[in-house]
């Protein structure tokens, strides 16, 4: 028993050390301007993938929030849950995101994926459908990316093949971003306030 706690705690580890800076940092630009120029920002995602998206949500709309700059306008798409299951059970559980998407989103909106294998089909027809709008669509996966990966302008995959440690990423990537988001924010309004003369000195 030790040995799994010791055994899963260090490839963990490991794999966070892996995870791909870059393509992280241009999530955070993505995301940064969405927030100034009032676009809407979609999150999805299926079973872990839904609780992560909701916590995504939440913290973009509370946790990175700073005085003086625009608020996120985000939304789970996972959370009404009376629309997904008339949505499943109408239409097919494969649109109940793609069908909640052309009542909301509008070109330029942010449509972000989180699906552990990057084949979920209702996650892969909803980034088509943003596509299509056109939106900017982020895709956080794991495993070789799936079909995902293909299709988002920008895909954040962890590597890993196993899920449990995929989703442990996806949650501290969605706090590191959230985290980063209001970093930024509240250092520029630092060097702002640096950069005024007191009314004293005038």
């Amino acid at each position: 028993m030790e040995d799994c706690v010791s055994e899963y705690l260090e490839s963990l580890q490991q794999l966070l050390n892996r995870l791909p800076l870059e393509d992280i940092r241009q999530v955070l630009a993505e995301l940064h301007q969405a927030r100034l120029e009032g676009r809407q920002v979609f999150i999805m995602g299926n079973g872990g993938s839904a609780a992560t998206a909701s916590h995504f949500a939440n913290d973009l709309n509370k946790g990175a929030c700073v005085t003086g700059v625009p608020r996120f306008r985000a939304i789970a798409l996972t959370d009404n849950v009376a629309l997904m299951s008339a949505l499943a059970n109408d239409v097919g559980y494969e649109h109940i995101f793609a069908e909640q998407l052309v009542n909301l989103a509008h070109p330029g909106d942010v449509v972000i994926g989180i699906s552990g294998s990057g084949n979920s089909p209702n996650v892969l027809r909803a980034v088509q459908l943003a596509r299509s709008l056109p939106a900017r669509t982020i895709g956080f996966t794991g495993f070789d990316g799936g079909r995902l990966k293909e299709l988002v302008d920008i895909c954040v995959l962890v590597p890993s093949d196993t899920m449990e440690q995929v989703e442990d990423a996806h949650l501290v990537l969605e706090h590191l971003i959230c985290y980063s988001l209001r970093q930024v924010c509240q250092e520029d309004n630092l060097r702002l306030s640096a950069l005024q003369v007191p009314e004293t000195a005038l």
